[in-house]
């Protein structure tokens, strides 16, 4: 189950988006495992994809026609990556692509490819192109949860959050989803999310709002340690809201909005992490008081991908040597072991490089036992603070990854 995670409730309609899901049959068990998103033709849309060298196919062909033409849709499925397909898996997301773009009378450079699933296998092009006519008949501002429901794989809950917030005297709305659980240390994105604004917004202004949001959210992520292949992020803006456009990356419109759609990307980052596989805890682990942000990110995680340090937590073991251990790894020039301090929660666990006089292994157990925990490092070097959300390391984790394709 996941950590602190509860089901999404209703989510905002964002005017110049409409949406669907459906089933192409690419799972065993019926379910919805194909979306699709529209995007109004007015919309600016700023991305980020996986830095994996085996990036899929359909990260492949949605950075080139990024790079040709504006896009109009986002087409998604779910139980198949389409990657490690060679060029055969790049013709299949191309046919799709085009089988698409004749259903809507628009390029086929116009339209977005997403996969997420099983690595390896061809992609199910007949299955797909057979439901898109479905998928096209049944677009609607109010299908952000069927859609979300649709893009999970070994995800128990969909990952949902909308806000809205005044600007220029307009409320502007936001709506996001995202999925993953495993498989996740992004080094750009997400696996997949897709999060839209109807907020008035130059593309300019839009890519930096990315950037800024995805280097505090889901850059600072870690279930596992590992790369996807096929991460993406999508940021929409439809421009359809009243808002004085904002173009000026230090004007107060523009600080707002980051906030706004950084308090959704935060939102739907923890919830991958909460929803981690086979995860019973969830896992704040905050520097603090280093020399620079390499450096506390460094010890950051170090301790969130030690297989020691995560298999403690899972069994509420208050082995804090492992936590030392995997400061003492990380990449810090010359650090003074004698002023490093560590809390766990509230409790005093190291202080001066050493055992806290005031700690006892009772407290430890204790706070150990907790759902939610904040693993907070002094490293008394300077004044940088980084933090970052991990899980434990559970028996179901190793359960779920030895039977993924059974």
């Amino acid at each position: 189950m996941p950590v602190g995670l509860e089901h999404p409730q209703s989510l905002l309609i964002i005017e110049g988006i409409r949406l669907s899901a459906s089933s192409a049959d690419i799972y065993k068990e019926k379910r919805n495992d194909i979306a699709l998103i529209e995007i109004s033709d007015d919309g600016v849309i700023s991305a980020a994809f996986t830095k994996n060298h085996f990036c899929a196919a359909p990260v492949q062909i949605s950075k080139d026609n990024l790079n040709e033409s504006k896009p109009r849709y986002c087409l998604i499925n779910a139980g198949n990556a389409n990657a490690g397909t060679g060029e055969s898996g790049i013709q299949n997301a191309r046919i799709v692509c085009e089988t698409l773009a004749n259903l809507t009378h628009c390029s086929k450079s116009e339209i977005l490819p997403f996969s997420t699933g099983v690595i390896g296998e061809d992609l199910p092009v007949e299955k797909i192109n057979k439901v898109l006519p479905i998928l096209l008949k049944n677009l609607s501002g109010d299908h952000w949860l069927d859609v979300a429901k649709s893009i999970m794989t070994t995800d128990t809950i969909p990952k949902a959050v909308s806000r809205q917030v005044k600007i220029s005297n307009s409320t502007i709305s936001i709506t996001g989803i995202a999925k993953g659980s495993g498989m996740i240390k992004p080094n750009m994105a997400t696996m997949l999310s897709f999060l839209a604004t109807d907020a008035n917004v130059t593309k300019d202004c839009l890519d930096e709002i990315k950037n800024r949001a995805l280097k505090k959210s889901f850059n600072r992520i870690v279930v596992d340690g590992d790369t996807s292949t096929n991460d993406s992020f999508i940021l929409i803006s439809t421009c359809r809201a009243k808002n004085s456009i904002i173009n000026k990356k230090n004007s107060k419109e523009f600080t707002v909005l980051e906030n706004e759609i950084t308090k959704v990307c935060c939102s739907l980052a923890q919830a991958i992490v909460r929803d981690g596989e086979g995860a019973t805890k969830f896992i704040s682990i905050v520097v603090e008081e280093g020399k620079d942000e390499a450096e506390c990110l460094s010890v950051a995680y170090s301790i969130a991908q030690s297989p020691l340090v995560k298999t403690a937590f899972t069994a509420s073991d208050p082995n804090w040597g492992r936590i030392i251990a995997a400061i003492g790894n990380a990449n810090v020039d010359k650090l003074d072991i004698a002023k490093v301090n560590i809390h766990i929660n509230n409790v005093c666990v190291v202080d001066g490089g050493e055992r806290s006089k005031t700690y006892t292994e009772d407290e430890g157990k204790k706070v150990m036992m907790e759902d939610e925990i904040i693993l907070k490092v002094s490293l008394k070097r300077g004044v940088c603070c980084e933090e970052v959300w991990t899980t434990d390391l559970s028996y179901e984790y190793v359960k779920i990854n030895s039977e993924y394709r059974s």
